[in-house]
């Protein structure tokens, strides 16, 4: 909040803020640039950053006492003592030790400049604007702008990931989402358009990201392509299918899933092997090359995305782990082949249907099937 303050020059706010939380935000665009403003002597620019930060007042001093000494040194007499009589850290030197104060109204009463009184020893005004530079370059850092923003952006990703906001507008005054219009389902009556394969090829599958971004298929020939649903034609905005280079498996390509976010695709081939693709570059981020022994026939990603959920031709279900690449967990009990399934909307439950005409769920930790349900007899 003090960053987006003063981001908008709402700096009496930012000031309030800061004596109220007792928060200080020392924070500049470049620290390069300030270390260069002050060993240039671009004082102007110096004293502007200066006033919305929070520093020591033995610094803040001797950062001042350098610009009156300048201010005397160009003549500017009325500047330097004005910035004497009227700063906040020039009177606390007054207070704190008046000698150092009464050498500087001394130097600004004299006729001409003198530079050995402003400066003894083996010092210099160079030197001095390298020493204060240092000194207050560990004082100040460097944030990513808008960050105020970001976090909010952020945290309704995350909500609306973990499913605590649906689509649609969002009232930040409120804290709440806009009311979804009810809206009554129909039956498509109109072809919206039509995407034709070769004659040598036929999709197996077909699915479109949760966001509606992306209509994926998998073909009979391996090659897992992106569509532009309106126009029918192969998403070209997407650089790797531009070079003609796509995501492909050396089989039939059965079943594909998306991460919630849609950002992540895998895709399951008829010789039991799953690829993880991000969909935005075509990169294949994971292999499972031994995911099944027969044909992949369903999967689903859980809710974080951590975990890969799939069925099988060789009639089991198994949890492979996106991090570590391995096989979790399998569920045994159907005794043909897994046809559909899903996490429910906890976790903690999986329901699956098979070729052998059971429903079945099973614990998700456990692996333990819970429940089976059979058709009646004379059913079907």
């Amino acid at each position: 909040m003090l960053q987006f303050c003063k981001e908008n020059a709402l700096l009496k706010t930012m000031s309030t803020l800061m004596d109220e939380t007792q928060v200080t935000l020392n924070t500049v665009d470049s620290v390069e640039q300030f270390v260069a403003d002050i060993n240039g002597g671009r004082w102007d620019q110096v004293l502007h950053t200066v006033g919305t930060l929070r520093l020591p007042i033995e610094k803040l001093i001797d950062l001042y006492e350098q610009i009156v000494l300048e201010m005397i040194e160009m003549r500017e007499v009325d500047m330097a003592r004005a910035l004497l009589r009227q700063t906040g850290p020039m009177q606390a030197l007054k207070h704190e030790n008046s000698e150092r104060y009464l050498r500087l109204e001394h130097l600004a009463s004299r006729p001409a400049f003198d530079p050995i009184m402003a400066y003894p020893g083996n010092t210099s005004k160079e030197k001095r604007r390298a020493a204060i530079a240092e000194s207050l370059a560990v004082e100040v850092g460097v944030l990513p702008p808008s960050r105020l923003l970001a976090l909010l952006s952020q945290a309704l990703k995350w909500q609306k990931h973990t499913g605590q906001l649906h689509d649609g507008a969002y009232d930040l005054l409120r804290g709440a989402a806009a009311m979804p219009t009810v809206t009554h389902e129909t039956f498509p009556t109109t072809l919206a358009c039509l995407i034709r394969f070769g004659a040598r090829s036929h999709p197996e599958v077909a699915a479109f990201s949760p966001d509606g971004q992306y209509l994926v298929s998998g073909s009979v020939d391996g090659f897992v392509e992106v569509w532009d649903y309106q126009t029918a034609q192969l998403r070209k905005d997407l650089q790797y299918q531009a070079q003609d280079q796509f995501m492909v498996h050396e089989d039939p390509v059965l079943a594909t899933a998306f991460t919630r976010d849609g950002a992540i695709l895998a895709t399951g081939a008829q010789n039991g092997k799953i690829k993880v693709w991000r969909i935005q570059t075509g990169e294949c981020v994971r292999r499972f090359e031994r995911a099944h022994t027969g044909g992949v026939t369903c999967m689903q990603f859980s809710r974080d995305g951590s975990h890969l959920l799939s069925g099988s031709f060789d009639k089991t279900i198994r949890v492979h782990g996106l991090k570590s690449g391995k096989l979790l967990k399998e569920y045994k009990g159907h005794q043909s082949f897994v046809n559909c399934l899903t996490y429910t909307s906890d976790g903690n439950r999986i329901v699956s249907g098979g070729s052998d005409g059971t429903v079945r769920i099973w614990d998700a930790r456990t692996t333990e099937c819970l429940i089976t349900f059979k058709p009646r007899r004379g059913c079907g």
